[in-house]
């Protein structure tokens, strides 16, 4: 659980509700797309790539926010990407092409890429290095909540149309919009703010590349290993099961709302309380370990009781790792936790452009080799952790300043 004032945890449940509509809408396109694939004929690389694509622009964008946020204040960039993800659904569901999905796809990664790091940033302004694993959770249980909702609505409401779903969540992004502009307070003030001269950090592939013989370089590594895991299951799981199992938009949502609220109690009840008793390193470790058991597990699974099962076993390892990878870069780094957090979110995103493609074309040649891969993958990131970890299990106490040079 999160410890922190009365106004710590009122800003808390705001940037909460903010993510939670932000992966509602990533949710909502679960259960749906591979019905809206399978309508025009497509293959299960295109279901890949249109996933893909949403992490492309995140990459691309999310150190350009990260940035933007240490200059102009956190709240802001908040609100741009709740605005954008408003937009981003109603294209989305007035689309009637494939091209149409790319779009409305990119469109959504490009702005709300600006969500993520900012409200990354805005906790490591406002807590302690004690209370920063807790919201750090509480942030990704939001992601698990969003992941909860959005299938379970996405599924529901594709009875009356498969648009109905994000016309919802264009509508509840603006009422979240309103929250945001009347009850967030700015947590970045002037005098700490980075300055405004030169250009925007956008992607920089030296710089990313040199971000890795960095202090946190090994934990960016981390970050694209589980966001590669999570998005390999995610991305094609809704045509797995179409194919194995013959299950439609229905079963589907059931069964990632079931993977959302496993997220979201682990993430919520547990990444506090296990990080400070435990530290970020064993938490790692453990979640790898169990990640790489449930990915092996859902190739046998065999009714919806034992899919249920193995996924929730998967989702359980998984959940952990975001917030805990997270918060030791938080506390390592020495960059302004904006350029760190947008870093963070680059290599995530990278995760997530390369899992998507992968399963698919995975799925194309085989029903079982995206998660027999994913269960291989996990297992070589705990076995890296042996070396990557070496000397360092206490987390620097070093408080990063936002006016920092951002080197490596």
């Amino acid at each position: 659980m999160f410890r922190g004032s009365s106004e710590e945890k009122r800003n808390l449940i705001i940037l909460f509700c903010s993510l939670v509509i932000i992966m509602l809408g990533f949710g909502i396109i679960i259960p749906i797309l591979p019905f809206y694939v399978e309508r025009m004929g497509a293959s299960g690389a295109d279901l890949g790539l249109i996933m893909a694509i949403f992490a492309a622009m995140q990459f691309i964008f999310s150190s350009m926010w990260g940035d933007l946020s240490d200059r102009i204040g956190r709240r802001p960039v908040i609100m741009i990407g709740i605005i954008g993800n408003a937009l981003a659904q109603v294209l989305f569901g007035l689309s009637t092409q494939l091209w149409m999905l790319y779009a409305a796809r990119a469109l959504s990664g490009i702005l709300s890429a600006a969500t993520f790091p900012a409200a990354m940033a805005f906790i490591s302004d406002t807590t302690s290095e004690e209370n920063r694993g807790g919201g750090m959770g509480i942030l990704g249980a939001a992601m698990g909540v969003g992941m909860t909702l959005g299938p379970g609505i996405g599924g529901v409401m594709a009875r009356f149309g498969l648009s109905a779903p994000f016309f919802a969540a264009a509508g509840i992004s603006l009422i979240i919009l309103a929250l945001v502009y009347l009850f967030l307070p700015e947590s970045l003030p002037p005098e700490r703010r980075a300055g405004k001269a030169g250009r925007l950090h956008t992607v920089d592939l030296g710089q990313l590349w040199k971000a890795l013989f960095s202090p946190i370089g090994y934990l960016l590594f981390l970050a694209f290993l589980l966001s590669f895991a999570l998005t390999n299951f995610e991305a094609i799981f809704g045509l797995y099961a179409l194919r194995r199992y013959g299950y439609g938009t229905t079963q589907v949502g059931i069964i990632m709302t079931v993977v959302g609220l496993t997220t979201a109690l682990v993430q919520g009840l547990l990444t506090g309380p296990v990080t400070r008793r435990w530290g970020e390193v064993l938490v790692i470790r453990v979640s790898l370990m169990l990640s790489a058991i449930g990915f092996a597990a859902m190739l046998a699974a065999t009714s919806m009781p034992t899919v249920l099962l193995t996924t929730s076993l998967f989702v359980f390892g998984n959940a952990l790792l975001r917030p805990a990878v997270s918060s030791l870069i938080s506390k390592r780094t020495h960059l302004p936790q904006g350029i760190a957090m947008g870093l963070n979110n680059a290599y995530m995103s990278l995760g997530r452009i390369a899992g998507p493609i992968a399963a698919g074309a995975l799925l194309d040649v085989a029903l079982f080799l995206p998660y027999l891969a994913g269960a291989v993958l996990m297992l070589l990131g705990l076995l890296s952790t042996v070396p990557g970890f070496a000397g360092q299990e206490h987390p620097s106490t070093a408080v990063p300043r936002a006016d920092a040079q951002a080197d490596f």
